[in-house]
């Protein structure tokens, strides 16, 4: 009984891993995180942007820093917020990352 307990964790864990691979964030599982996101966040929330110190006490991230998960990390935090607690700001973020030093990308998030 306990070779098959630990059988099935351990393939429980092989799975996500492999499931890790295919998906942009990975929470639920031991998948190395192999990025690293450079980020910089713009805020405007009822039509006024907001400073650094106002973005890191909204979402408790830096305006512009590090993150070494996916970028999708950062986008999670942001629309996270912004759907529990700022659907009534009228905020509009934009977020500009780059993955493991290429190409700059550029991510917004607006409410509709």
């Amino acid at each position: 009984m306990r070779t098959a307990a630990a059988l099935a964790i351990l393939g429980f864990q092989v799975a996500m891993i492999v499931y890790a691979r295919f998906v942009p964030s990975r929470y639920f599982c031991w998948a190395p995180y192999d990025i690293q996101t450079e980020y910089r966040l713009r805020v405007e929330v009822n039509g006024r942007e907001l400073t650094g110190r106002e973005i890191r006490a909204r979402y408790r991230r830096p305006q512009q820093g590090t993150d070494n998960r996916s970028p999708q990390h950062v986008m999670d935090i942001v629309a996270g917020y912004e759907e529990r607690y700022g659907r009534n700001d009228h905020a509009r973020v934009t977020m500009r990352y780059r993955v493991n030093g290429k190409e700059e990308q550029i991510w917004r998030w607006q409410q509709s």
